[in-house]
C-alpha cells in the first residue's frame, strides 16, 4: 500500500502560495469502510484510477484564480478496511467559492476517475 505524505503536500501548498491568496486549506481523507451504503459487510477493495483524468482535474482546478493549490492522491491496488483510498487537499482564499468546489471535486474523483474493480 503506497502513503501521503500530508503535511509535506500542505508546506508545499503554502511554500507557492500567494499569501495574499491564502486562507484555508480544505483536505478529505476518503478511507475504505467496513459497511458498504447497502449496509454489506465490506472486506476490502480493488481500486484503479484514470491517470489523465486525474492530471486533467488536478490542473484545470489549480487555473482557478480563488485556488492556491490542489493536490490529490489516490490509492492503487488491494486495499483492506481502514486503508486510505484518497487524500484531496485545496488551499485558497474564499469559503464560498472553496467549499463547493472541494464537494464538486470529490465527487468527480468518485464518478469519473476512481475505478473500484470488482473482487
Amino acid at each position: 500500500m503506497r502513503t501521503f505524505e500530508l503535511e509535506r503536500v500542505i508546506s508545499e501548498i503554502k511554500s507557492k502560495a500567494n499569501m495574499d491568496n491564502l486562507g484555508m486549506v480544505l483536505v478529505h481523507n476518503g478511507v475504505v469502510r467496513g459497511t458498504s451504503k447497502s449496509g454489506k459487510s465490506v472486506k476490502g477493495m480493488i481500486l484503479d484510477y484514470d491517470e489523465e483524468k486525474l492530471r486533467e482535474l488536478i490542473e484545470k482546478t489549480n487555473l482557478l484564480e480563488f485556488v492556491e493549490g490542489c493536490e490529490i492522491w489516490i490509492n492503487r491496488g488491494k486495499l483492506n478496511v481502514g486503508d486510505d483510498v484518497m487524500y484531496v487537499v485545496l488551499a485558497g482564499n474564499d469559503r464560498k467559492r472553496l467549499l463547493p468546489l472541494f464537494e464538486e471535486i470529490i465527487e468527480t474523483l468518485k464518478k469519473s476517475v476512481v475505478k473500484e474493480i470488482e473482487q
